[in-house]
């Protein structure tokens, strides 16, 4: 949106290109269902050439890491009582996200109604972070649920039950504790100064180019350099950092000295004037003649009503904990005890809970 705002205060070109993404992103805000779809440009042997540029000899990136960063898509969609712009959180009715991977879905996520689902392909994300889990079959009885979800089943937990799980737990630090801060926000006036700060800061390095074809697709393309892009952009919101709420000082122009300042640009693909899908070409900030494609690509769609899954088996979480803790999931905490280090006076003692 600063972008798109920003593009109205240059020249005849980006007063052009900027009424047409504020129009494209009025009418995302409009829709009730909406769909996104992110992924990375690339392919897994740019990916290990960047990240061995930068690794220590031995920490290199696992093939199988970099074919899911380069293959693997995120998903999420979500419908509201309202129109998107007008949302809050209480008025989302439903929402889903996925990750998957090269074959297929690596984990799902759900939010309908007064329920969360999920399930998850655990061997292939076992085998891909080095720490695989037990197969399903080993497990007791006892881990009911769990047992369903290691077998890549869904599952369904009560927002109810999470929420008060939740407060339990942070109440357990002790009787007394106090009930955690609001987040913080940026009131109206702020707000308005850092759109301001950042628009200017943007209109004076960013061009905007467009083209289009016979079947109603248009590019709207902007550019700038990135080291002078960043530097601008933090210079202009140094003088609201008070106003701010992120607690850390932020940083300047010395800070940036060694960034690139190549043209990095996105892209901005219109389809009879909506918006559908972003991409952000990265491979000149990598500076490695080995990388020649990297973008970060975002695909947007109306997206329909997210649904329950059928035949959800549904995991009660106290249950859950009081299984893991005693060591029903084979045992795997009570064998892993506490290392070398002894248990002795009353630490010793107390640890007979069970």
């Amino acid at each position: 949106m600063v972008l798109a705002g920003t593009a109205a205060c240059g020249t005849v070109e980006n007063l052009s290109a900027g009424q047409k993404l504020d129009t494209a992103f009025e009418k995302l805000g409009e829709e009730r269902s909406i769909a996104f779809e992110l992924d990375l440009d690339t392919d897994a042997k740019s990916l290990m050439a960047l990240d061995a540029e930068q690794s220590e000899p031995g920490e290199e990136m696992p093939a199988e890491i970099a074919e899911l960063l380069s293959e693997g898509t995120i998903t999420v969609s979500m419908h509201s009582k309202k129109p998107i712009k007008e949302s809050e959180e209480k008025d989302f009715t439903a929402m889903a996200m996925k990750l998957s991977g090269p074959e297929g879905a690596l984990l799902e996520y759900r939010m309908v109604g007064d329920w969360i689902y999920a399930r998850v392909d655990a061997a292939t994300l076992g085998e891909m972070s080095g720490s695989p889990l037990p197969p399903a079959a080993e497990l007791p009885p006892e881990a009911g649920a769990f047992k369903t979800l290691l077998e890549g089943g869904w599952v369904k937990l009560s927002k109810k039950e999470m929420e008060e799980t939740g407060k339990n737990m942070s109440g357990a630090e002790g009787l007394g504790a106090e009930e955690p801060s609001a987040e913080p926000s940026l009131d109206a006036k702020t707000q308005k100064k850092l759109t301001d700060a950042l628009k200017k800061a943007v209109a004076e390095n960013v061009d905007f180019t467009t083209s289009g074809g016979s079947d109603g697709t248009e590019h709207i393309k902007a550019t700038a350099p990135f080291r002078t892009l960043v530097t601008e952009v933090f210079g202009a919101l140094k003088p609201l950092q008070n106003d701010l709420p992120i607690g850390e000082e932020l940083p300047t122009a010395k800070d940036f000295a060694d960034a690139p300042n190549t043209k990095v640009g996105a892209d901005f693909t219109l389809k009879n004037g909506e918006l559908t899908e972003v991409s952000v070409d990265l491979a000149e900030l990598a500076e490695s003649a080995k990388v020649k494609k990297f973008a970060l690509v975002l695909r947007v769609s109306e997206g329909e009503k997210p649904e329950a899954p059928a035949g959800a088996t549904e995991l009660n979480i106290g249950e859950l904990m009081t299984s893991m803790l005693s060591g029903a999931f084979g045992g795997a905490v009570a064998d892993e005890g506490f290392g070398d280090v002894p248990l002795e006076g009353d630490l010793a003692g107390d640890t007979q809970m069970w």
